[in-house]
């Protein structure tokens, strides 16, 4: 029974694998690839969300019993999660032609990140609300 709990906490990593996965790639590609629509900061608000589902798969991957005896320590694990992540994708962009680093576009991953656990902090309250109804 030990090593199923084992694999199954360490399948709940593997969505965030492949976001991290996606994220990689798409930033792999020659800045002249995309074409991106013609709205003022549709970079950041796409950096933002892709960073949301990053976020919130990580957030989930973590040990549910931490979570919920620790939720300011897995808010902020998420936070700092998405952070280095959203550097090392900036520094990985250096090295690809027609892309640059952006600390702009770091902000908007942490950003990304903070809708994440506000997203999740809001469903445990409705789910909590939710259940108080039903007693």
């Amino acid at each position: 029974m030990k090593i199923a709990g084992q694999w199954q906490n360490r399948i709940r990593y593997l969505p965030v694998l492949l976001v991290m996965s996606g994220i990689f790639y798409l930033s792999h590609q020659p800045g002249d690839t995309f074409a991106l629509p013609d709205i003022v900061n549709i970079d950041k608000l796409l950096h933002c969300l892709v960073y949301a589902v990053l976020g919130i798969s990580f957030y989930v991957a973590l040990s549910p019993q931490w979570r919920r005896d620790y939720p300011l320590y897995a808010g902020s694990a998420t936070l700092i999660f998405c952070l280095f992540y959203g550097i090392l994708d900036e520094w990985h962009q250096l090295f690809i032609a027609g892309r640059e680093a952006s600390g702009l576009d770091v902000a908007a991953d942490v950003g990304g990140g903070m809708l994440a656990v506000a997203c999740e902090r809001v469903w445990r309250i409705w789910r909590r609300e939710k259940t108080d109804e039903v007693v």
